[in-house]
């Protein structure tokens, strides 16, 4: 199998200017941190000295203060005097608001009644902008008073100062009169996305297929039509508001298809971070959630891990009571379920995986699918392994009691003897991997053990231990720590 890369692309925008077409498509570079960049191309007619332009397809949470318009090729020197920003496109309350003491109709339908036109004074419009909540419209009609529209309002045509969208406009200087297709970029907030996985498991054996989702959402107010779209991946400074929090972003993106897919998501290296480009154009309607499919493995070796981690202590609560008896002795009975991959090429994988939420899935006896468990994972570089904890086995079960303590705190010492008993009720035979935190000092050694272990790290050792269908197996060791 090979590996590809199937991914996204930056920059969107909007359409500018008096009734000019646009000289490109919109495109966007999108983060998880719910911003992007967006950029377009739009076509100028510059006369000489004052030329008013209009941009009427701005997001409605634009930072209007990162907007950037420039000849891209550098050639026509402008000058922009003025930049204003509106965000209150017409709608039927901004309507009631323009004409709050004036008299309008309204067309009245009822059931079983024939259609009607009432007149009504519009006392107040209840319309209040910028989130603001709202409060009852007052409508007078026949000398009444009501707190509600007595119908569907007919306004008079629109004034020249109202608009349709959010809306850029410029008061542009330039020496001389030019035609050029500008290039217009800006930050705008209410654009993100994330990632997902679906794993499909075998009941048995240790194998899985993997699909994975890029999820667009769109909370930013405009519509993108045919965009170009990009992810950026690493770590973005992005200076927040001081109610806000800070936004920070770690991340990178892989894709995979099969060998007689197209190469639909492309990788590359630009500045201190990953950038991944979507092949094809991508239409991001507003309000809408949108998934892109981005990765798909078959034959990924996954074997089943079973943890036994027996200790249910805190033990960083517990720094300043490490020789006190009953630190680190509460247990649980519960055996961990986890998956673990090997994200490498030779495992029919190989890119870096951006962070999202692993779905597992397996197959019962007769095919159909039974969810199984989920989990996080964090961005995981290429050749690092992944482990998902996914629940807690049913059959399989861990005791763990302390059986010896002793204490010489005048010189120093300190022993302690454990004994673990593991039973395995399944049909098959299972390792358990038994967990022990030897944290109560930096010095220790194992002077007693009945099973070989591994040591994870300076306080953490685990025992692999292997039981036969229905076994039952006893694991003790006596730790001797010394400070």
């Amino acid at each position: 199998m090979t590996t590809s890369h199937r991914f996204l692309a930056p920059l969107v925008a909007a359409a500018l200017l008096p009734a000019t077409p646009l000289a490109a498509e919109p495109s966007l570079t999108i983060y998880n941190q719910n911003f992007a960049v967006i950029r377009d191309s739009v076509s100028l007619d510059l006369k000489a000295g004052v030329t008013e332009a209009l941009f009427s397809g701005m997001t409605a949470q634009a930072e209007t203060d990162s907007v950037i318009l420039r000849d891209p090729a550098g050639k026509v020197k402008f000058q922009i005097l003025e930049q204003a920003y509106r965000n209150d496109p017409v709608s039927s309350g901004l309507m009631l608001q323009i004409n709050e003491g004036k008299t309008v109709d309204f067309y009245v339908r009822e059931p079983n009644k024939p259609d009607r036109t009432v007149q009504g004074k519009i006392v107040r419009s209840g319309y209040n902008p910028g989130g603001r909540p709202a409060s009852q419209p007052i409508i007078e009609v026949e000398g009444n008073l009501r707190f509600s529209l007595p119908g569907e309002p007919v306004f008079p045509a629109l004034g020249d100062d109202t608009i349709l969208n959010p809306t850029l406009s410029w008061t542009i200087n330039a020496a001389e009169p030019a035609k050029l297709d500008a290039e217009i970029a800006y930050v705008t907030g209410g654009l993100s996305w994330k990632s997902d996985y679906n794993i499909v498991a075998a009941d048995k054996g240790d194998t899985i297929d993997i699909v994975g989702w890029i999820t667009f959402n769109n909370q930013s107010g405009t519509a993108f039509k045919q965009a170009k779209v990009k992810l950026m991946a690493g770590d973005v400074n992005k200076v927040q508001p001081p109610q806000a929090e800070g936004r920070g972003m770690r991340m990178k993106a892989m894709a995979m298809a099969a060998d007689e897919m197209a190469e639909t998501v492309t990788e590359k290296a630009f500045d201190e971070f990953h950038l991944y480009t979507i092949a094809r154009p991508v239409t991001l309607r507003d309000q809408e959630t949108k998934q892109v499919e981005f990765i798909r493995g078959t034959g990924v070796k996954a074997p089943k891990i079973y943890v036994y981690d027996g200790a249910t202590m805190n033990f960083g609560a517990w720094n300043n009571f490490r020789g006190e008896g009953d630190y680190g002795v509460p247990t649980n009975k519960k055996v961990w379920t986890l998956r673990e991959f090997k994200n490498s090429k030779e495992n029919n994988l190989g890119m870096a995986l951006p962070k999202g939420r692993l779905r597992f899935y397996s197959r019962d006896d007769d095919g159909s699918l039974q969810f199984t468990g989920e989990n996080n994972i964090d961005h995981t570089a290429k050749d690092e392994t992944v482990r998902v904890y996914l629940g807690n086995s049913f059959d399989l079960v861990g005791e763990r009691r302390r059986t010896e303590f002793k204490v010489d705190n005048s010189n120093k010492k300190l022993d302690e003897t454990f004994e673990i008993k593991l039973r395995n009720h399944k049909k098959e035979a299972v390792e358990i991997r038994v967990v022990e935190h030897l944290n109560r000092f930096d010095n220790w050694e194992l002077k007693q053990k009945s099973d070989e272990f591994r040591k994870l790290d300076s306080h953490t050792i685990e025992f692999p231990v292997t039981l036969k269908p229905d076994e039952e197996k006893i694991v003790t060791y006596q730790v001797h720590y010394t400070w």
